[in-house]
This record gives structure tokens, C-alpha cells and sequence, in this order.
């Protein structure tokens, strides 16, 4: 079977000496449908069998990695300008945020998966990793937990140490993977990494069974946090390839199930001395193709295009064979109408959103540097919401998502999308200047969208 990487010629591609196109994607019209949310503080119980120590998470969020054993002892503020957002660490029980991956179910049903934690490998050893099947009540606006699975490695798949090695169900935690990006495919559920990057597959009840290190032209690349680079023992440069917190954000996989296309979120470091990779005078980002049957990376990619050098892909899901939905975002949150005027402190946000998009992308109409094509795009900061549907974030008849890990998005049907936001619990506060984020969910007509081509 040929590929659709394999039809485009990439070997070619890639050595193309033409000058590329950069592609013109032009903006089309979402409206809002359905707004519903789950709370900040939604928490669940840890397995029985994962220990007493999970009964407690947060504590080495708060304070510079070190523990802090007091719950709600510590405010939490905005990772980005220190705002705070009403939210205190440490919290009994695991909370149900961050979710950086999703698949629709139906139309009002959702598997969703939950990051690493709270941001880093140091900070989140209490945090468990889970999925979770949710429903989304579009009148409403309630969402409803209906299942949970926690992953674990009982077998000892992964090649390093794990926070908890010396139990039975060895269960992972943030302080082994950060986990973003999750496709079905058959019995297995795969999840995109980006601590080393990894691929990892895990069956229904969580189990890893599969762990793939990445591959870009036969090389494995790695990030600073991958399990082989260490800190040197002199003052001098550490070689990576990925830079840290850049790994798979989304993996997108092709409707047959055979074929898995893995983004990374930033661009690679390539030459001596490394800089990251441009075309045409653009960040690209690699999109890695995995064969799930052979279980290897095929050696072949392309490249997505930044409009906007830093800013950063959120998620990334095919709707048929050829084209996918591509989130494009800076990292600002904020909503653009209450940005602080002159004097003013309260109620509004020093620096908010400027850049958060929904683009259709095509992978067949690939130019001659491999670089896929924009064709269209929603914008999330100009959403109609002309009957009112939104639960907050509505002014004058337009709706914003203005926070700064928008980091789901996927088909529902022939016209509508489901968008979703990373809360970082309780580090944003992106719909209010003070108040921690909630998980949001909004269903978008898009149906101009999802036709072109």
C-alpha cells in the first residue's frame, strides 16, 4: 500500500530546489452552537491501588518544585504575568484538567486526555496520567465524567525509570510523560508525547503495551527531557533536537487506521550551530508519518507553516483522507475586548489574545517543500453567537475562546466542530482577569469550512 506521503515523492520533496509558495488561507464564518463546561475544581479519587500518595496532588506545583504538604496553602497565578486565579495548591484528589487531546464519540460525547499535570516533569510526580469518556449537555451547558482510565505500565515497557518503578501496577504519572495527543485505532489507544517525543500505545484499560522513541530522517531526535540526555558534568552545550515542551501536541491518524501523522508543536533545531527549521522564511513544524502495522516510523513527512514565528499548533485531527484541522495559537490569553485601558487594573487584562485559529489544511496539495496547504481558516477570537448560546464570553453578538492552550479540536459531523481548551489548572485565567479557568467546550457550524478544499 502507498502512502499518502509516499504519493506525494517527499524524498524529492525535500530536496526540491524551488522557491516554495506560502499559502494565503482565507477566513470564513463559525457559529456558535453549544457551550458547555466542567468546573475547575472537578476532582476524582486515584485508583485504590495506586497508593495513599495520590490522594493528594499539587504538592511540588507550587513552589519552585519543592514540596508543600498544607492543602490550599499556596494561590495559585497565571503562568504567564502573575495574575491570580482564586485557586489554592495542593488539592485533595486528581483533578480532571488539562485536557490536550480529544475524539469525538457522538455528538454530545467525548474521549478526552488529560496532560501531564502542571506543566513540567518536576512538578507533577503526584499527578496521575488518565483519559476519560465525557458528556456534554448542549442545553444545558453541563458537562458529565462518565468514565475514567489511568495509565499504567505493569509490564515494564518503558525503557527508563518510572516515578513509580517499585510498585505492582506501576502507574505513570507527569513526572514521566507529558501526554497530548491521543487517536483509536482498533483495540489500542495512541498517545503522542512530549517528554522525549514519544509514541506510546496503551489498550482500553490503560495498560502501556507499545513505546515508540521518534525518528526524523532515520536519526531518533530527542528533547531535554528525554530519558537519555542528562546535564553535563561541566558548563558547556547539551545537543537536543526538540526544544522543551514541543514534542507531539497532536497525532492525527488516517481514517483507514492504518497510517498515524504525528505533529510536533515547535519547529526542530537543524545545522551547527542548530536553529530551528524554516521554509520560505517560516517556522515549520514536522508531521511524522508512523505505520501502525510495520509499528515504525516510515522515514517520511511534511511540514506545516507558522503564520506567526512562536506561535505554537495546539492539535491536529484528520477529517478524511487528505485534510485535517490544524490549531494555530499564540501564547497570550485574554479576551481582546477587556484589554486594561490607561489606568485601569481591575476587571480587565494587562496583554490578551491575539492569534487563535482553526485551520483546514491539505496534505495532498503539498508544494514542492513538502509544506501542506492552508486553504481556510475560523478564527476563535470572532466566533457568532447571534441567539446567545454562549454561558459567558459573549459580548454584542461575537464569542471569543481567548485562552492560551487551546489544544482540541476535532469533527463532529458534515458541518460542526468541537473546540476545547487546556485549563492548567490553576495556572490560567483567560475568560475572567482573576478567575482559573474552566474546562470549556464549544460546538462550531463550520460547515464553509469543512467544505473547502
Amino acid at each position: 500500500m502507498r502512502t499518502l506521503l509516499s504519493r506525494l515523492g517527499l524524498g524529492l520533496l525535500l530536496g526540491s530546489a524551488s522557491i516554495p509558495a506560502v499559502w494565503a488561507a482565507e477566513a470564513v464564518k463559525a457559529t456558535l452552537v453549544g457551550h458547555a463546561t466542567l468546573p475547575a475544581m472537578s476532582f476524582i479519587a486515584p485508583p485504590v491501588d495506586a497508593g495513599p500518595g495520590f490522594v493528594v496532588s499539587g504538592r511540588f506545583a507550587a513552589v519552585a518544585n519543592r514540596r508543600v504538604e498544607e492543602i490550599a496553602a499556596v494561590e495559585g497565578k497565571s503562568f504567564l504575568d502573575g495574575r491570580t486565579t482564586g485557586i489554592a495548591l495542593p488539592f485533595v484528589g486528581q483533578p480532571v484538567q488539562g485536557f490536550s487531546g480529544i475524539e469525538t464519540l457522538a455528538r454530545d460525547r467525548f474521549r478526552v486526555l488529560i496532560d501531564n499535570g502542571f506543566g513540567s516533569k518536576g512538578n507533577s510526580p503526584d499527578a496521575l496520567l488518565s483519559f476519560h469518556e465525557v458528556v456534554t449537555d448542549w442545553q444545558s451547558g453541563r458537562v458529565r465524567l462518565t468514565k475514567s482510565v489511568f495509565l499504567h505500565d505493569p509490564d515494564k515497557v518503558i525503557p527508563f525509570r518510572i516515578v513509580n518503578e517499585f510498585t505492582r501496577e506501576r502507574y505513570l504519572t507527569g513526572g514521566d510523560l507529558d501526554i497530548e495527543s491521543i487517536q483509536t485505532v482498533g483495540d489500542l489507544h495512541w498517545i503522542g508525547d512530549e517528554f522525549g517525543p514519544y509514541l506510546i500505545a496503551v489498550d482500553r484499560t490503560g495498560k502501556v503495551v507499545g513505546f515508540y522513541e521518534t525518528e526524523i530522517d532515520g536519526k531518533v531526535v530527542r528533547s531535554p527531557d528525554h530519558h537519555a540526555v542528562g546535564t553535563p558534568a561541566t558548563p558547556g552545550p547539551v545537543r537536543f533536537e526538540v526544544r522543551r515542551s514541543r514534542g507531539y501536541e497532536g497525532v492525527a491518524a488516517s481514517p483507514d487506521g492504518r497510517f498515524l501523522y504525528a505533529m510536533l508543536e515547535g519547529p526542530i533545531y537543524i545545522g551547527d550551530p542548530p536553529a530551528v527549521e524554516t521554509v520560505g522564511g517560516k517556522e515549520v513544524l514536522r508531521i511524522l508519518e508512523f505505520d501502525v502495522q510495520a509499528r515504525k516510523w516510515t522515514g517520511k513527512s511534511l511540514k506545516y507553516a507558522l503564520e506567526i514565528a512562536g506561535n505554537n499548533i495546539g492539535d491536529f485531527n484528520m477529517i478524511d483522507a487528505t485534510r485535517a484541522l490544524v490549531i494555530e495559537r499564540d501564547n497570550n490569553e485574554g479576551d481582546p475586548r477587556l484589554l486594561c485601558k490607561g489606568e485601569q487594573k481591575v476587571g480587565c487584562f494587562p496583554k490578551v489574545a491575539e492569534f487563535k485559529r482553526v485551520y483546514l489544511v491539505d496534505m495532498a496539495q503539498a508544494n514542492d517543500a513538502g509544506l501542506v496547504k492552508k486553504v481556510a481558516y475560523v478564527d476563535l477570537l470572532d466566533i457568532a453567537d447571534p441567539k446567545g448560546v454562549a454561558k459567558a464570553g459573549t459580548i454584542d453578538g461575537r464569542f471569543t475562546f481567548p485562552f492560551v492552550t487551546i489544544e482540541d479540536v476535532d469533527v463532529v459531523d458534515e458541518r460542526h466542530i468541537v473546540v476545547a481548551n487546556d485549563n492548567n489548572l490553576p495556572f490560567s485565567a483567560g475568560r475572567l482577569p482573576n478567575t482559573a479557568d474552566a474546562n470549556e467546550f464549544v460546538l462550531l457550524d463550520v460547515g464553509d469550512l469543512l467544505a473547502r478544499r
